[in-house]
């Protein structure tokens, strides 16, 4: 058999509300099985939503409705790289927009409070340019945002 890698995430209550919600946003998710508690736990009751597998841009999950003894926080993110503007603004937005929240750099929290870092491919090759001036000057002015400007990311690479 093979060994396959899952990413399992702990929500207090709203694991498929979050699964639903990435699999309408973001391109290759879904929703797989839902699997219902087979008897009474200490945060559910028989017959409760106790795990949902879905799939996130491709990444195998599970959703445990564990209850509210842990939270997510930024040492476990999810990076979604992007193509232009136009699809950086969709994802951010929508995540932002639903209830989460801005970060800095292109970081945002959902309403579940996973991390998303929604990255520009763009802004990769800006601050890694052979040019080390470049680089830097594209890094400093994505310091300065909260979603990413491509637009910006370029100008200050060129050094407009």
């Amino acid at each position: 058999m093979a060994i396959k890698n899952t990413i399992f995430l702990w929500y207090d209550g709203t694991a498929l509300d979050a699964a639903r919600f990435y699999a309408k946003t973001f391109p290759d998710s879904t929703v797989g099985a839902v699997r219902r508690a087979p008897g009474d736990y200490p945060n559910g009751k028989q017959g409760d939503v106790l795990t949902v597998e879905f799939t996130v841009v491709g990444i195998s999950c599970v959703g445990l409705n564990g209850g509210p003894e842990f939270k997510h926080n930024q040492a476990f993110s999810f990076q979604i790289a992007t193509d232009d503007q136009g699809e950086t603004d969709r994802l951010w937005n929508a995540i932002v927009n639903n209830g989460g929240e801005e970060g800095q750099c292109g970081w945002c929290k959902d309403r579940w409070g996973v991390s998303w870092q929604v990255t520009p491919r763009t802004l990769i090759a800006a601050i890694s340019d052979r040019d080390p001036a470049a680089a830097k000057r594209a890094f400093e002015a994505m310091m300065r945002m909260k979603k990413i400007d491509i637009a910006a990311i370029e100008a200050a690479r060129r050094g407009a």
